[in-house]
């Protein structure tokens, strides 16, 4: 679809330009926070690039539905039929207000609530990953793909949000702290698109929204990963708040929700 659309193609990479530039106007500069009911921030800088991205959609795809981190989703009474956009303007806002470079943008674009394109954006490393289902995922325009790693015993591990996981499932973290050849802790989106560049193996990711883990969806499996929630299942807009594993192969990917089982 990407190949044969140009024009798609190119309102992704100029939306990802947008928002780097208005997110970047407020990076490591003094911002207001807010905190919402489940204690995450936000920032001037969120609603800004969310704004500016919703405006973009509105007018060259009036039809399509838009669903935002900090604005919420159009006509809600239409369920999810049809298309719509699934925007976290600044993925890592905790990193973004403590001058972090590796804070994300994160776009999606849904048919009937299920993801077919993903586009992750770091401004601050001038990097595009764009994935289409069935067609390739891209970085900077070149098609990658994910590792073939199947042994879990050699696999590059990363480990999201360990603080919540040490809190919430600490057997789980004590488990996934003995498995794998290496492991990071991190956080935020990038994990995931170094595992679609054939970076890094697995990514076990925590107490996610659909505006966290939508665009990542395409972005690993069109680079020939495999994305599902803890239990296995295929995430869609019906998922609510969830957590993610991604694997860099099937193989992978099943012997890693086996420990998380455990």
């Amino acid at each position: 679809m990407l190949k044969r659309n140009s024009t798609l193609v190119a309102h992704l990479n100029h939306i990802v330009e947008l928002a780097g530039v208005v997110a970047l106007e407020y990076h490591r500069k003094s911002l207001e926070v807010e905190f919402k009911e489940d204690e995450s921030p936000v920032t001037q800088a969120d609603k800004a690039v969310e704004m500016r991205i919703r405006s973009y959609l509105e007018k060259h795809f009036p039809d399509d539905r838009i669903l935002g981190e900090e604005f919420g989703l159009t006509d809600e009474v239409r369920g999810d039929d049809g298309h719509i956009w699934c925007i976290d303007p600044i993925d890592g806002t905790r990193s973004f207000l403590s001058g972090h470079p590796l804070f994300g943008f994160l776009l999606a674009r849904l048919l009937n609530g299920v993801p077919e394109i993903g586009v992750v954006g770091m401004p601050k490393l001038s990097e595009t990953i764009i994935g289409c289902k069935d067609v390739g995922t891209t970085f900077n325009g070149k098609q990658i793909f994910t590792s073939n790693q199947t042994s879990l015993d050699q696999a590059i591990l990363y480990i999201n949000e360990g603080e919540k996981l040490l809190s919430e499932q600490p057997a789980v973290l004590a488990s996934l702290t003995k498995i794998g050849q290496t492991r990071r802790f991190a956080y935020d989106c990038y994990p995931h698109a170094l595992l679609a560049m054939g970076h890094v193996d697995i990514v076990i990711d925590y107490d996610l929204q659909p505006y966290d883990y939508l665009p990542i969806v395409p972005v690993v499996e069109a680079a020939g990963g495999v994305v599902t929630d803890w239990r296995g299942n295929s995430l869609t807009m019906a998922s609510g708040g969830t957590a993610i594993v991604s694997a860099a192969t099937i193989e992978l990917h099943s012997r890693v929700l086996k420990e998380l089982r455990n």
